[in-house]
């Protein structure tokens, strides 16, 4: 209880006021973090958010700025995309790290390197506030746009999918990016067999409904195209008894044979499997244009189809191809990096400041394939590099990849491990069948980044093995 007299009570009061005043402003103006380096990191994929993961938090003043607010673990997008696992099994959420980081859902528009400087857009709806800040190194230019300062920068903004300037592929295909292709997919399918189950359609719409085209026959294409077939094999004639003989699966690519990366003996194997499996395979197959539930295929003429899914490769990201200053790759647009990742300058000279990895970045004179695998890597160095800097320490040698293998998941418990490009200590061989399939679901639950999910995968595994996919869910 406070006693004394009323302006003695006051003075108490307002002291009290402004010191909880002054504690607040400490919380949100974080003047310990001014001291740090600001470390910003574009992008939240498998090169962002692995450096996100090991970073030093508690040195770095860490901000990443990604127009998505988790990162997406790719192998698992099939099966997502049919229900063999929940969304969330592939999600990753950026902002588990939130007491520790600086995090902003936004396009990075521009980049200065001579300020050190980046312009960005938020991807919120133009009527949606900036979120406020105190710090002084951010400023608001316009109602949708910010500008962020930073000390290092790690760029990873991953690359766009590649349609060839094919007609009608954007407006009427579905890619496999993201969970949110994945949920479109999965939603598509049921749609089209509760539209061919409507008794006004002739056998030839349903079939038409029911064909569904995938475009692309690398690991993506293919392990969709498995994964759709355990659907169809399992669950459908349950649930559609009289629609499951009328649906099929076709895989077009314009090479003459499917999983091209592979050992030519698995991919003999592979598709021995697809063909015994009753999917269609149309190596060879060049498309021409995509309208709405058709496409014009050269050398079959029109073809119907109820779900179009294109995984035809990797093409170059608008903001990479609009940066200015740095070394690109005449072939791919990527930008330039020297063996420690550094992006090069016009004059060839390495920018210290500034790292690019993932499916953005090429080492000069070292192209390595745009995969998941290169990209986890790649992070991995440069996180030591991070890491090894702020502490004054020798930083790591040259980046150097070791290959540990390829994995393709081929449907019906059955995959294929090549190992015969690797470079790490393990043996050369090669593996297919339920072997494979083993070493597939073993290498993946390791590599699911959390706790969480490494728990739930395997459960929902195993409910799908005993009850099947719940269809009510899609």
């Amino acid at each position: 209880m406070v006693t004394g007299s009323p302006q003695s009570v006051r003075n108490v009061f307002s002291a009290t006021v402004s010191q909880s005043r002054f504690t607040h402003a400490r919380l949100f103006s974080t003047p310990s973090a001014r001291m740090k380096q600001r470390l910003v990191i574009l992008g939240s994929g498998w090169g962002g958010y692995e450096v996100l993961r090991g970073v030093d938090k508690k040195r770095w003043d860490v901000t990443v700025i990604s127009p998505t607010s988790h990162f997406a673990f790719t192998p698992f997008l099939a099966g997502c995309a049919v229900g063999t696992l929940e969304f969330r099994c592939a999600m990753e959420p950026v902002r588990k790290y939130g007491r520790e980081i600086t995090a902003y859902q936004a396009w990075c528009d521009s980049i200065d390197f001579g300020k050190r400087q980046l312009t960005c857009t938020i991807t919120a709806p133009s009527d949606t506030p900036v979120p406020p800040t105190s710090q002084s190194d951010i400023a608001i230019t316009k109602p949708s746009s910010f500008t962020v300062k930073y000390d290092k920068l790690v760029i990873s903004v991953g690359a766009y999918s590649q349609t060839f300037g094919i007609p009608g592929v954007k407006e009427h295909a579905v890619f496999l990016k993201g969970v949110s292709d994945a949920r479109v997919i999965r939603s598509r399918i049921i749609e089209c067999f509760e539209q061919a189950s409507q008794p006004t359609l002739t056998d030839i719409q349903r079939r038409k409904l029911l064909n569904f085209c995938i475009v692309g026959g690398g690991p993506t294409g293919v392990e969709f195209a498995a994964e759709l077939h355990d659907l169809l094999r399992t669950e459908i004639p349950t649930h559609y008894p009289a629609l499951s003989k009328l649906a099929r699966i076709t895989l077009y690519d314009v090479a003459p044979h499917i999983l091209g990366s592979f050992d030519e003996n698995l991919v003999k194997y592979a598709e021995g499997r697809f063909a015994r499996e009753g999917i269609t395979l149309r190596n060879q197959h060049h498309v021409e244009k995509v309208e709405k539930g058709s496409m014009i295929v050269k050398e079959q003429g029109k073809v119907d189809f109820g779900l179009l899914v294109w995984s035809t490769g990797l093409a170059p990201n608008p903001f990479i191809e609009s940066l200015d200053g740095v070394m690109k790759d005449p072939k791919t647009q990527s930008v330039l990096t020297d063996e420690h990742l550094n992006i090069l300058n016009e004059d060839g000279s390495p920018n210290p400041s500034v790292w690019a990895i993932g499916d953005a970045a090429v080492i000069k004179g070292n192209v390595l394939p745009a995969t998941a695998q290169v990209a986890g890597q790649k992070a991995r160095y440069v996180t030591k590099k991070l890491n090894k800097i702020i502490r004054d320490k020798p930083s790591p040698s040259e980046f150097v990849f070791r290959n540990m293998g390829s994995l393709a998941y081929l449907g019906n418990w059955r995959a294929i491990y090549d190992r015969s490009q690797a470079t790490d200590s393990g043996p050369k061989r090669s593996e297919s069948g339920r072997i494979a399939w083993l070493l597939w679901r073993s290498a993946y639950i390791t590599m699911t980044l959390s706790w969480r999910n490494k728990i739930l995968v395997p459960f929902y595994w195993f409910m799908n093995w005993a009850f099947g996919r719940d269809l009510s869910r899609f």
